[in-house]
């Protein structure tokens, strides 16, 4: 069950995680928080888990010293 849990985390952007670690919760409270949200508010959590998971991808491209593929044209 771990490794499809790492797998589907790895997947995913990660973002969960990265709220748990700076904020010190467990990833599964909030990715419970992010379902149930979902239902309630009939899916504007989604938007705001997409724009964290291009934030945190472009934020690895920096680290990396990679070529930008939003700015490199």
């Amino acid at each position: 069950m771990k490794r499809i849990r790492d797998f589907m985390e790895v997947k995913f952007f990660g973002v969960c995680s990265y709220l748990g670690e700076k904020l010190g919760i467990r990833t599964s409270h909030i990715r419970m928080f992010f379902v149930y949200s979902t239902f309630l508010t009939l899916g504007s959590p989604i938007l705001v888990y997409l724009a964290f998971a291009f934030l945190l991808n472009m934020r690895n491209y920096i680290r990396r010293r990679r070529r930008n593929p939003i700015w490199d044209f």
